[in-house]
C-alpha cells in the first residue's frame, strides 16, 4: 500500500538523533514540502553516540542537539522535543509511557512514527524501548479513562507507522527528497564514523554513504514499485 493523504500534523519519536532521518526523513520532508506540520521527538539525550572512549560527554551531548536542530530545518521540522534520558540507559516504565501519551494527546498527530518494537533482532535496548513506549503510549492517548489526572484530552491518531519494520506493508516514495533526506542525515557530523562510512572526511566516503542508503531505499521500494521508498508497517489505531 502506498500514498496516504498529506497529513496536517505529523509526530515522530526516535531513540537517538538521527534515527528519524534513517527511518522516515524522506517522508517527512515530502510532508513538510506538502504542508505538514513536523514535530520530532528524540528520547535520549545522545551521549553514547561515539567510538572514542575518551569522548566528553556533554559536549557530544551538545553537539548532538545542535546537529539535531540543523536536522530538522533541512526536513522542515518546527519543532524538535528532546527528553534528555540517558543514552543506552532508557527502561520502559509505566512513567515512560505516561510521557508519551501527554506527548502525543499535546500535539495531537494525523500520523504518528516511530521505531518497529516486533522486530525480531533489534539490538539496540533503546530503540525498543521506544517502539514499545510509544506504541504503549497511543493506546493511552487515545482511551479517556487512561491518565485521568491529565489536563488534556484524548487524541487518537488516524495512523501509526513503524520504520525498520518487522512486516512492512506501507510504502513512502522519497525520489523527491531524496536528496534532503541525504542532507539531513550528513547534519549529524559526529556519527559519521559511527554509522555514515566516514561520510564528512572526503567526496568518495560521502559518495560510498550515499550509494548504500540509496541500494537500501531502492530494496525497500522494489515491492511497491518505488525507485526510492522508506517502507512501515502501518497500523490503526
Amino acid at each position: 500500500m502506498t500514498g496516504l493523504a498529506t497529513p496536517g500534523r505529523v509526530l515522530a519519536v526516535g531513540a537517538h538523533p538521527d534515527d528519524i532521518e534513517f527511518g522516515c526523513g524522506g517522508t517527512l520532508a515530502r510532508w513538510a514540502e506538502e504542508g505538514a506540520a513536523i514535530t520530532m521527538v528524540i528520547m535520549t539525550d545522545g551521549s553514547k553516540g561515539s567510538w572514542d572512549a575518551d569522548q566528553d560527554q556533554a559536549a557530544l551531548v551538545a553537539e548532538r542537539k545542535a546537529e539535531q536542530a540543523r536536522a530538522a530545518e533541512v526536513i522542515g521540522a518546527g519543532i524538535v522535543v528532546m527528553l534528555d534520558h540517558v543514552d543506552g540507559e532508557l527502561v520502559y516504565t509505566a512513567e515512560l509511557r505516561t510521557e508519551l501519551c501527554r506527548l502525543i494527546r499535546t500535539h495531537q498527530p494525523d500520523v504518528l512514527l516511530t521505531h518497529d518494537p516486533w522486530k525480531a533482532y533489534e539490538l539496540h535496548p533503546d530503540h525498543r524501548v521506544t517502539g514499545w513506549a510509544v506504541t504503549d503510549g497511543v493506546v493511552s492517548a487515545r482511551d479517556p479513562l487512561f491518565e485521568p489526572e491529565m489536563s488534556i484530552p484524548p487524541h487518537r491518531p488516524e495512523h501509526l507507522l513503524l520504520w525498520k519494520a518487522a512486516e512492512p506493508d506501507y510504502w513512502e516514495d522519497i525520489s523527491s527528497t531524496w536528496t534532503k533526506k541525504i542532507a539531513a542525515l550528513l547534519c549529524h557530523a559526529s556519527q559519521s564514523e559511527t554509522t555514515m562510512d566516514g561520510a564528512d572526511q572526503s567526496g568518495t566516503d560521502r559518495e560510498r554513504f550515499e550509494k548504500r542508503l540509496q541500494r537500501h531505499a531502492a530494496e525497500l521500494g522494489r515491492p511497491a514499485g518505488l525507485a526510492l521508498a522508506e517502507s512501515f508497517k502501518k497500523l490503526q489505531p
